[in-house]
């Protein structure tokens, strides 16, 4: 099983639970494109108002995936990758442990066929000569 660091089994679920939403997706994605845009510049982007998008960046900020930055009467948003980061490790770390069982059991199933393989026929009823 995957060991994690403490508090990252929380950094991840608030990832994944943002990351759930397509227009969160769709967010972190113009944001990764432009390195950093207003909720009114990004609205403009999107089918969905600017109230909605506020919104949506929040989410993301408490997921640890954006941060907001005030420039005179505009709040900045731009992505911040580390909780992204911890998220693809844990998933990275899943993965291998997934490849590992996968090979054990490909090397049980060879092991098992060359066995049988290898194990004579039997010499069934019809062989018994009389």
């Amino acid at each position: 099983m995957t060991e994690e660091r403490p508090g990252t089994a929380d950094v991840v679920d608030s990832v994944l639970g943002a990351l759930a939403d397509p227009t969160r997706r769709q967010l972190l994605d113009l944001l990764a494109a432009r390195g950093e845009a207003t909720a009114t510049t990004l609205a403009g982007q999107l089918p969905v108002s600017r109230q909605a998008v506020v919104k949506h960046l929040a989410v993301l900020d408490a997921a640890g995936l954006v941060t907001g930055g005030r420039v005179g009467r505009e709040v900045r948003y731009a992505v911040r990758p580390a909780a992204l980061d911890a998220t693809a490790r844990w998933m990275a770390s899943l993965a291998a442990d997934w490849d590992r069982r996968l090979a054990t059991i490909k090397r049980v199933a060879e092991a098992a066929e060359r066995d049988t393989d290898s194990t004579p026929p039997d010499a069934g009823p019809d062989s018994d000569a009389s």
